[in-house]
């Protein structure tokens, strides 16, 4: 297949480009530095640097769209509000209108969102038919999908992978953790009540190549192992993984003051089940913690 990645030198979309590239698909990857793609997503993989350069005449079977600004990249005032929200809000839209154009319409558009589509909800159990608790999180997930789902028009199947904390040993939420609980400086955040909802890289592939692959998936599926941990459980085993103490927690009033309504991401609990991928028969390849933990951080991982 032809396919094409928005966001596809991040730490999920260039994992994902090699392993499409390795099983034998023609990926175009678009970024704002076309130059960097080869060495970032490997030998192979065609670069296009906006999506002005798609004529009407470009064929793909596939996109799949991951492209936004970090969110956890600096605090949140509302020019930085305006900047995430642009970036994947502005360029889902970019993405349609050009879709709209297209003379040879893709089969199947994938796009990004993340559980913060539910907002704060304590220790409620979340499926991908629960309610949603708004704030800025919820609304952009909101907005981002509605966006995406205006494909579907073009008669393009639409799904939608609303991803947790993603989990392999060369990036996303353990880069930013390791150094301090390496230390031996790591500890809960806040209560350590809250519900981390994770998932390993690896897993998250297998579920865009199942949405590939599977022409009866459509929708929003909840992109998380079937098995959440609090932040408390987390933490712990992590520092049990790292064999260090986690005797420093992080107070919610020192992450509040210092990130402002950006320690939401961090103290916001979101208890997520996969369930429409488990009613499907997709097998996760990690589910334990521990486990998974334990092997990505031996760098073994494939």
């Amino acid at each position: 297949m032809n396919i094409l990645i928005t966001g596809g030198t991040g730490f999920i979309g260039s994992a994902l480009a090699q392993s499409l590239i390795g099983q034998g698909h023609a990926v175009t990857v678009l970024s704002r530095n076309p130059e960097s793609v080869t060495k970032i997503c490997g030998a192979g993989i065609s670069a296009l640097g906006s999506l002005s350069e798609l004529k009407p005449e470009a064929s793909f079977q596939v996109i799949i769209n991951l492209a936004g600004a970090p969110i956890f990249g600096a605090r949140w005032s509302d020019a930085r509000k305006q900047v995430i929200r642009a970036s994947r809000i502005g360029l889902t839209e970019q993405l349609v209108e050009s879709i709209a154009h297209m003379k040879v319409k893709p089969e199947l558009l994938i796009s990004g969102s993340a559980i913060g589509y539910y907002g704060d909800q304590g220790d409620t159990v979340l499926t991908e038919q629960s309610a949603s608790r708004q704030d800025f999180s919820q609304q952009l997930c909101a907005d981002w999908e509605a966006a995406a789902k205006k494909a579907e028009q073009f008669g393009v199947r639409v799904c939608l992978i609303r991803t947790g904390l993603v989990l392999d040993h060369d990036g996303g939420l353990l880069q930013r953790m390791l150094l301090p609980f390496r230390l031996g400086l790591g500890g809960r955040l806040g209560s350590g009540k809250q519900w981390m909802s994770w998932i390993h890289r690896q897993d998250w592939i297998n579920i865009a190549q199942a949405m590939i692959a599977d022409p009866t998936m459509h929708g929003a599926y909840n992109a998380t192992a079937p098995n959440p941990v609090t932040n408390n459980e987390f933490t712990r085993t992590l520092a049990r993984s790292l064999n260090r103490p986690a005797l420093l927690p992080a107070p919610a009033w020192l992450l509040k003051n210092l990130l402002g309504e950006m320690s939401e991401l961090l103290l916001g609990s979101q208890r997520v089940i996969p369930e429409r991928l488990l009613a499907q028969g997709f097998r996760f390849q990690y589910v334990d913690l521990a486990g998974t933990l334990k092997e990505t951080l031996s760098g073994s991982t494939k």
